[in-house]
């Protein structure tokens, strides 16, 4: 069997490309390690409630050629992502709004919330920040770091904010609005048949293997010589197709707890909350029938614990400081000497990308490699 292209990963970025190269006449093999498809989008239902089980994923775009591409394989419901944070015994709205300063400090007026917030930048007299600390402080002042980022992001990076570098925050919305939509971008919503319907209807007509890892793929290929292909599209971790020959990138890894309350019909009353002490070991708790405005009897529960990332661990979210960006540049100029190789997607880029960002980048490719065939 021969296919124009052997696609590494059913997740968005691999299935976008795939079904686009197949609509042109190019034939795809995917295959993928994990035992499904829908990389981390893959939702599963569980007591008739549709379960995001590698975490919270609600989609956003302000760029409507990409809604309506996703709206040919989706239809969406109104959901719009308004998250509390709970510190100690307080609940507050997010993102920064003036709900969340209405709570804090009991003011009524964006000009007192305003000028809270500016007097307590004053009295702190950073004008150099030396560390994320700092640099949060000198943006939003006392309370709202230590209330609703310090803990919350300690907890994120595994590490204090003293020690994390300035430039990882380089500005904090404040909103002085009574608005708790966390997005600002046009289009938001959660499909209404879950994630993974979305990837089963991009692979149609598309060869896919789940439960198979590209190396022993390989290996036990090149013995059998059942399948030929002309280029291969690799979205997992550039470092290890690489074997880490320059050094292993950094990544945070998470794990989830999921509980299954038959009885219960409402947990916490919101999809997303979020646990902003340090002492809490989870970041936030994800209520998934609400994503949906479920009315099932029951409801899921998962609650999210961030991790150190170790080989073998599943990674998240690439550490984009100025080592691991310059030691992925490296690995980049690796990756421009491999023949017939494409590198996309998160892993493949190590790149945090939201999902319109990553259909985008899939359209990208798609449409360079078209052209590169024209030629």
């Amino acid at each position: 069997m021969h296919y124009d292209y052997l696609v590494v990963g059913a997740g968005l970025f691999g299935a976008v490309f795939a079904c686009e190269m197949n609509k042109q006449g190019k034939k795809c093999l995917v295959i993928d390690k994990r035992e499904h498809i829908a990389g981390n989008i893959y939702t599963e239902e569980v007591l008739g409630i549709n379960i995001h089980k590698y975490g919270a994923h609600i989609f956003h775009t302000s760029n409507q050629e990409i809604w309506n591409y996703i709206n040919q394989y989706a239809t969406f419901n109104r959901f719009v992502n308004s998250p509390v944070a709970v510190y100690k015994e307080e609940l507050y709205n997010l993102p920064f709004n003036m709900n969340t300063f209405s709570r804090m400090w009991n003011v009524k007026t964006p000009a007192e919330a305003k000028g809270k917030i500016a007097s307590q930048i004053a009295d702190l007299h950073i004008t150099d920040p030396k560390n994320l600390e700092e640099q949060a402080l000198s943006l939003v002042g006392t309370d709202v770091y230590e209330k609703l980022i310090k803990g919350y992001t300690e907890k994120q990076w595994g590490k204090p904010c003293t020690e994390l570098p300035a430039f990882i925050i380089k500005r904090l919305p404040l909103r002085f609005t009574f608005d708790n939509n966390y997005f600002n971008d046009l289009y938001q919503g959660i499909p209404i048949d879950g994630y993974t319907s979305i990837v089963e209807k991009l692979l149609e007509g598309v060869d896919t293997r789940t439960g198979t890892e590209y190396r022993e793929f390989i290996k036990a290929n090149e013995e059998t010589k059942e399948i030929t292909f002309n280029k291969v599209l690799y979205t997992g971790m550039i470092d290890e197709y690489f074997d880490y020959k320059l050094g292993t990138l950094e990544y945070r890894s998470l794990r989830f707890e999921e509980e299954q309350l038959p009885e219960c019909d409402n947990y916490q009353g919101n999809a997303v909350v979020n646990y902003t002490e340090r002492e809490v070991p989870y970041t936030r708790i994800i209520e998934h029938k609400h994503f949906e405005f479920g009315s099932q009897p029951g409801t899921v529960i998962t609650k999210e614990y961030p991790a150190e990332w170790q080989p073998g661990d599943e990674p998240y979210y690439p550490v984009n400081d100025e080592r691991n960006d310059a030691l992925f540049k490296r690995y980049e100029e690796l990756a421009r000497q491999e023949k017939n190789i494409l590198f996309g997607g998160r892993l493949g880029q190590y790149k945090y990308y939201d999902m319109d960002k990553v259909i985008a980048q899939a359209l990208i490719m798609v449409k360079e490699q078209r052209e590169g065939s024209e030629e």
